[in-house]
């Protein structure tokens, strides 16, 4: 399964967009986005559909479907939830 490429992540762009305004996420290349200095999240391309992998849980990737709307955004709202998380727990420190 290869990266998303240009059309791919043009198809993907209000989720892109979405995920652009979540605390604490860098994208350091198109679909690219990192956390602290930690790769954070990535988008694939397949004959299968679109997929995003994130890590949620420690250091592994978990692949998520994005390819419908619906998919996108039940995508979209677990990774603000984490990261919402993340980021007030730092805060308490």
């Amino acid at each position: 399964m290869k990266h998303a490429g240009q059309s791919a992540l043009a198809e993907l762009q209000p989720l892109l967009m979405q995920v652009r305004k979540i605390p604490g996420l860098v994208e350091r290349r198109p679909g690219i986005f990192y956390r602290r200095s930690q790769a954070f999240l990535h988008f694939h391309e397949d004959v299968s559909g679109l997929y995003a992998d994130v890590k949620l849980h420690g250091r592994a990737f978990e692949r998520f479907c994005v390819t419908s709307a619906d998919q996108r955004h039940l995508f979209e709202n677990t990774v603000r939830r984490m990261c919402e998380a993340a980021v007030d727990q730092e805060e308490r420190r």
